[in-house]
């Protein structure tokens, strides 16, 4: 039933990472890019196939995972993924809050090629249930988030007595924030006012909502100049903030700002 829930969230959720934001409450998503990639390892070819991640938001509940949507489902070679290489698995909108576990779920086709000679690797714990990877994190809405799923193929891979070999995953994971955010309100909530933030380099701009609130998502690190202006029709004097910070990551708010 939560499952269905947080689709039903994410739908309701119209803004998305880089548009105009309607309002600063706590159903404003946060959207999460997955990357894996590769310590390099003493084999031919390592191939890993890679069929679905998920977001486990309170422990080990199945009913509280969300699946995310896949940009890259598929058979891939661990060792090309090194050197700066990365292949993107999963860029989507999930829930504010706070998340527990990354899953990845891998198929049947995973192999190891030793000398030019594939033997299959045996994963059944992935299989059924998931590499459960802990991160417990608390994520902020509007921010974009970005995990490194660091594949260690070198020590994932045992040697068993029968000469085969099973796979037994060593990840570790980064998280690394690529974006902030900017809050306030405005005053007079009559007239509808355009809010933008630019730096030179980026522009970022929303509307307030009938309230006078707005959210400026996806806003990368820097410095920015935040002009706030009215409907002509208003006749309210346009506001200029300078020196405004962003971090990644964090919410950079600038309280209410009078018009008048």
């Amino acid at each position: 039933m939560k499952k269905l829930i947080y689709s039903l969230m994410l739908v309701a959720m119209t803004t998305t990472l880089f548009s105009c934001s309607d309002d600063n409450d706590s159903t404003q998503p946060a959207r999460v890019n997955i990357k894996l990639v590769d310590a390099p390892g003493d084999y031919d070819n390592v191939f890993i196939d890679v069929e679905a991640v998920a977001i486990k938001f309170n422990g080990d509940a199945d009913d509280e995972e969300l699946v995310l949507d896949m940009d890259n489902t598929g058979i891939y070679d661990l060792l090309e993924l090194t050197g700066g290489n990365n292949v993107v698995l999963a860029d989507d909108e999930i829930p504010a809050g706070r998340i527990n576990q990354i899953r990845l779920i891998l198929g049947d086709d995973n192999s190891v090629v030793v000398d030019g000679q594939e033997f299959p690797l045996s994963t059944p714990s992935a299989q059924q249930s998931g590499l459960k990877l802990n991160v417990n994190q608390e994520l902020e809405g509007g921010i974009l988030y970005e995990f490194i799923l660091d594949f260690d193929a070198d020590k994932s891979i045992v040697r068993q007595g029968n000469g085969g070999y099973s796979l037994k995953p060593v990840i570790r994971t980064e998280l690394a924030a690529l974006s902030g955010a900017i809050i306030g309100d405005v005053e007079p909530t009559t007239f509808q006012v355009e809010v933008m933030a630019s730096n030179g380099v980026n522009e970022i701009s929303t509307f307030t909502d009938v309230n006078g609130l707005y959210r400026l998502n996806g806003v990368p690190n820097g410095t920015y100049t935040v002009t706030i202006e009215a409907d002509p029709a208003a006749e309210l004097q346009t506001v200029v903030i300078n020196d405004v910070v962003v971090v990644n990551g964090e919410v950079t708010a600038l309280g209410t700002t009078n018009l008048n």
